[in-house]
């Protein structure tokens, strides 16, 4: 994505980086080191502004208040991005195979 793109196109984009750090640890309702703290995981990279501050997307976010749902139930931080990383892999087998039947079937009724 582009400086040229339309500032609407990146909105809507989930994997553009529109939140500050504060914003973000705001909107889950935690604090920044728990959001440093998943990027030492490698649960989420969040992407640098060219003043290196960290940005996060919506999809992070996403990713970032379920692994909070787990730690706050009492889920090791580690053990809560490993959780996460397998719901998120598990989902998108569930999507390629998916599409692999829908190609099947129409394959067949052709």
């Amino acid at each position: 994505m582009t400086a040229d793109t339309p500032l609407n196109d990146r909105l809507d984009d989930d994997d553009y980086p529109a939140y500050t750090m504060g914003r973000a640890a705001a909107m889950l309702g935690t604090t920044p080191a728990f959001l440093r703290a998943l990027g030492e995981a490698r649960l989420i990279t969040p992407l640098r502004s060219e003043g290196g501050h960290r940005r996060y997307s919506r999809y992070q976010l996403r990713i970032a208040a379920r692994a909070r749902e787990l730690v706050d139930r009492g889920t090791p931080i580690e053990a809560a991005c490993r959780i996460v990383i397998l719901e998120d892999q598990l989902e998108e087998a569930q999507r390629i195979n998916a599409e692999y039947r829908r190609a099947a079937n129409e394959a067949q009724d052709a």
